[in-house]
């Protein structure tokens, strides 16, 4: 898998490519989609949410840009498969996830698996105030525009790295600095919509 459909794309961060090969992707989809999850696809998990295909999740954990000791809010837990990357590239993740039975299986797949991650189940449009700032926040849902709140919980030279809009949807990288903010988009994707607060008008 990381060989033919991560390298070979480009992705050539070791500690990416070391995490990908370490993190057991089976152990993060239902008994049914067992036979697939190796495959470069997304894969259903339940309640209309996916685990992304893995060449998505090593570039997202390579746009975060972390090292070892950095803290990073995950938005959109899921499966835990990404916290899990992250984890095993030993950063200290936050994540937190609207859908309360996927919160809890993530939670309980990541404690057998001794990932150290803080899982909630909240609504992440607002982030996780007490424990910013954050080196990287890392957001698995598209919402139709950044919420300006994972913005304002970035460190000075931290990444955000996030699937913007609806229709069509753009993987973007907003790197905060001493004057502001910097965008980039980076390639089209496609990601289940960000819910809660993030689909309010206005």
């Amino acid at each position: 898998m990381v060989r033919t459909q991560i390298e070979s794309r480009g992705i050539h961060d070791p500690a990416v490519l070391r995490a990908m090969r370490m993190v057991p992707r089976h152990r993060f989809v239902p008994e049914s989609q067992r036979a697939s999850v190796y495959d470069d696809r997304p894969l259903p998990i339940g309640y209309g949410q996916t685990i992304s295909q893995p060449y998505i999740v090593a570039l997202m954990s390579e746009l975060a840009a972390v090292k070892p000791g950095d803290t990073v809010l995950e938005v959109g837990t899921g499966s835990g498969y990404q916290a899990a990357v992250l984890a095993e590239m030993g950063v200290k993740v936050f994540s937190i996830e609207i859908v309360e039975p996927l919160a809890k299986q993530a939670k309980a797949t990541l404690k057998a698996l001794e990932y150290d991650v803080a899982v909630r189940h909240g609504d992440g449009y607002g982030g996780w105030p007490e424990n910013a700032p954050f080196d990287a926040v890392v957001v698995t849902a598209a919402p139709a525009k950044i919420p300006e709140p994972l913005k304002e919980q970035l460190k000075i030279g931290g990444r955000l790295v996030i699937p913007v809009g609806e229709d069509f949807q753009s993987l973007m990288v907003v790197t905060r600095t001493k004057k502001g903010f910097l965008q980039k988009e980076v390639l089209p994707v496609r990601f289940v919509p960000m819910t809660g607060k993030a689909q309010t008008p206005g």
